[in-house]
């Protein structure tokens, strides 16, 4: 019979394996195209499997909690099923095979575990996190202290390898006290104060998200010196003109014209001027990025935040950047967004304005360099210069806030960009066609 081979999607470049959440079949169900299948979760983002054939699902090799490599196979389906009439597996072959190479590989490292350590895992791991486990020869004892940040609390390879760099950091200040030397307060592990809940206290795991993107900015504030730069623009042309055109705009393009897409066209302008802010930093080499591709912070109900990120934003026009945004913005929000969605952003903006609030400083969103925060617009007096004196008007005006590394970029730098990207707001033609 024919049987086609369902395996793991290559979810993006950067990712090689993700973890089953939840299967929607079990061996013996029929499918129709497009039915869906399984969630799988990334470090990055949740993705729906749906079935490219329809057919019978006659295997599946991975349960829920598990954590596959791209290109695995995960299940089998027997395209000449049919709902009518579910047939067993004849090629049992292909069946073996695949079974075969999974028992393989878990048999291989097992026995390897074994010839070097005792016990059994309380736990499960995955064939890489075990290997790893074998390789830097972590005991059972200490596995039973790790905390695991995965579904259901699954030990992840990355809480593994932070385990090990903490364990790491604490026997080299160790070596340094045994020797006479000294430690510098960068090599300090700083621990959160026990804590002890009273009567009456709420207590909420984390979910998932929550703990990546604390993770995420931890590591971002232990790696890039941070500082802020805050201006104020007036935006009063950009209101005019957009009360103007904001009706037509919907009719004719079917999307909602945003102060947004008019201050990403600003940044992305001075981008090009500012190299250094369109960059990346590995140890002390700077990369500059060729491509300017712009994430934007989205707000999600649970609270949480993903940033998708608008690709190559300098080839983009307004309408085409407004689009964008509201592609991904409701991608973001339905949960449907695809892992290229949220990779190889170069420069992050976020907006305050949203949530009606002034100004903030952002974290740098790594590996990239800076983050431009936006805030609310609002009317204001303001003195202008006229030919006949200053007179006292009401504008409209926010504050842009820009989080820059200060390894590689200065105050002067960075001053000297967001000042440009005010000048392109404050000189925007309120006669302008889109």
């Amino acid at each position: 019979m024919p049987l086609f081979e369902l395996k793991m999607p290559k979810l993006g470049e950067s990712i090689t394996q993700a973890t089953i959440i939840r299967w929607f079949v079990k061996e013996g169900d029929y499918v129709k195209e497009d039915d869906s299948l399984l969630d799988i979760a990334t470090d990055k983002v949740d993705s729906e499997i749906p079935s490219p054939v329809a057919g019978v699902i006659t295997k599946i090799f991975f349960n829920e909690n598990d954590v596959v490599s791209v290109g695995e196979i995960i299940a089998l389906i027997d395209t000449s099923g049919s709902k009518d009439k579910v047939s067993a597996v004849s090629d049992e072959s292909i069946v073996d095979s695949a079974t075969e190479i999974k028992e393989v590989k878990n048999e291989k490292i097992t026995s390897e575990l074994k010839s070097s350590q005792a016990g059994k895992f309380s736990r499960f791991y995955s064939p890489l996190a075990r290997q790893i486990i074998k390789n830097e020869k972590i005991s059972f004892e200490e596995l039973d202290k790790i905390q695991g940040s995965g579904i259901n609390g699954r030990v992840t390879k990355k809480d593994i390898l932070t385990y090990l760099e903490t364990r790491n950091k604490v026997s080299a200040q160790t070596a340094a006290v045994s020797t006479g030397a000294g430690s510098s307060a960068a090599d300090e592990i700083i621990k959160a104060p026990p804590l002890r809940p009273y009567e009456g206290d709420q207590i909420i795991e984390m979910d998932r998200i929550r703990k990546l993107t604390a993770e995420h900015m931890i590591r971002s504030k232990q790696v890039s010196a941070h500082v802020t730069n805050i201006l104020e623009v007036d935006v009063t042309g950009i209101v005019n003109w957009r009360n103007k055109i904001k009706d037509e705009f919907e009719k004719r393009e079917g999307v909602k014209l945003t102060y947004l897409p008019v201050i990403i066209e600003a940044a992305v302008k001075a981008l090009k001027e500012f190299p250094l802010l369109n960059a990346s930093v590995d140890g002390t080499i700077i990369i500059l990025k060729k491509k300017i591709n712009v994430g934007v912070a989205v707000a999600l109900e649970d609270t949480n935040l993903i940033v998708p990120v608008i690709k190559n934003a300098d080839l983009l026009n307004i309408p085409g950047l407004a689009k964008e945004l509201n592609r991904l913005s409701g991608s973001a929000r339905a949960n449907s967004l695809k892992p290229d969605d949220i990779q190889d952003g170069t420069f992050t903006i976020t907006n305050f304005g949203t949530f009606r609030n002034t100004i903030g400083t952002p974290i740098i969103n790594q590996p990239q360099v800076a983050i431009l925060g936006v805030g609310v617009i609002e009317k204001k007096p303001a003195v202008l210069e006229t030919p006949d004196g200053d007179v006292i008007a009401i504008r409209h005006k926010m504050f842009l806030s820009l989080t820059y590394d200060h390894r590689i970029i200065n105050g002067a730098y960075a001053g000297a960009w967001l000042r440009k990207v005010a000048d392109y707001l404050e000189s925007f033609d309120q006669n302008r066609k889109i």
